[in-house]
């Protein structure tokens, strides 16, 4: 009790076993001795796991010979002529490098553990070897589990900035932020419309919405939105299509993130972990005519095929999940 004379009394309602209190300041007497440090930043931890991912790719050596890509690439300095330069790149490497980025990337954004928290192990295994298959959730997943989560009918300006509102209250300060909002095509053309009526509502008749050059037609419409600043905070949005392949595209969805990285520690909100040099790790195994079906030399294989592999570990982590909000069209 803390009074300038002894009449306070305790509010017992308020007092009752099992209610939090809050903790203000600390004082100390003349002669003190020992201080305490009260953490006021989030000290939990989250158990995370990184995974490994491999894509293989097989190719006969006909098809090395035959089967390359041409890129043009067009390049033109100051007021002089425009350079094509010609690169190739065989259909294989591309299509076994997109694999691995999209298998990678989409594990990080939407996995799900199957590590039993109990034992450390996981419950899938390969069934022909036994071995077992670690797999951590991502982006998704960790979001899911803390985030604050608002349905709407339809998308208006309120939505927005509730969810700005939301996320300031837990950011390290209220202004200054920097949040992102991924969505769905569903979700992105929904933006458009109600940013674009927003600005109309200030009866502009500049270049943002309709141009005329000399002698040609006049043409109307914005170019998009991108950004939205509101009460001292920025959003960005970027559209992603598997999103909209996972969401669906009959409605809107938003994962909202707080971008600003931790001033202290210099800590970013969200981060990739790997092994020192496994991000990325590129094999091949040559067989009769080597890579590019045409060439001499010592191979591993009598076959007359290549077998090309990109594997890599990969686990990402989301610091603070509760620094998020999910935006969902029922």
């Amino acid at each position: 009790m803390i009074d300038t004379s002894y009449d306070a009394i305790l509010d017992v309602d308020a007092c009752m076993p099992g209610m939090t209190t809050r903790w203000i300041s600390n004082y100390m007497p003349e002669m003190h001795d020992r201080g305490t440090v009260k953490w006021q930043s989030n000290v939990e931890k989250h158990r995370g796991y990184i995974s490994t991912h491999r894509n293989d790719a097989s190719y006969s050596a006909l098809y090395a010979a035959t089967e390359d890509v041409f890129v043009k690439q067009k390049e033109g300095k100051a007021n002089g002529p425009v350079t094509e330069t010609i690169y190739k790149l065989p259909s294989v490497d591309k299509n076994l490098l997109e694999n691995f980025l999209t298998a990678r990337n989409q594990g990080l954004l939407f996995g799900k553990s199957d590590i039993d928290p109990k034992t450390g192990k996981p419950t899938i295994v390969d069934p022909q070897t036994n071995r077992p298959i670690i797999m951590s959730d991502g982006i998704i997943e960790q979001v899911e589990a803390f985030a604050s989560k608002y349905c709407y009918n339809k998308l208006t300006k309120s939505v927005l900035d509730t969810a700005i509102k939301v996320l300031s209250e837990k950011a390290a300060k209220p202004i200054g932020n920097k949040y992102l909002f991924i969505c769905n095509e569903t979700g992105w053309y929904q933006i458009q419309d109600l940013l674009e009526n927003k600005l109309a509502q200030y009866h502009t008749d500049g270049t943002v919405f309709w141009s005329m050059k000399a002698g040609q037609y006049v043409t109307v419409g914005a170019p998009g939105f991108d950004t939205y600043r509101w009460g001292g905070n920025e959003v960005t949005f970027k559209v992603d299509r598997t999103f909209s392949r996972e969401y669906g595209y009959e409605k809107g969805y938003f994962l909202c993130l707080d971008l600003t990285a931790d001033k202290t520690s210099a800590q970013p909100p969200i981060a990739m972990f790997t092994l020192k040099g496994g991000n990325m790790i590129s094999n091949t195994l040559e067989g009769v005519g080597k890579e590019d079906g045409l060439s001499s030399g010592l191979v591993a294989s009598p076959v007359a095929a290549t077998q090309k592999i990109i594997w890599g570990y990969a686990g990402v982590a989301v610091f603070n999940p509760y620094r998020s909000y999910i935006i969902r069209e029922i």
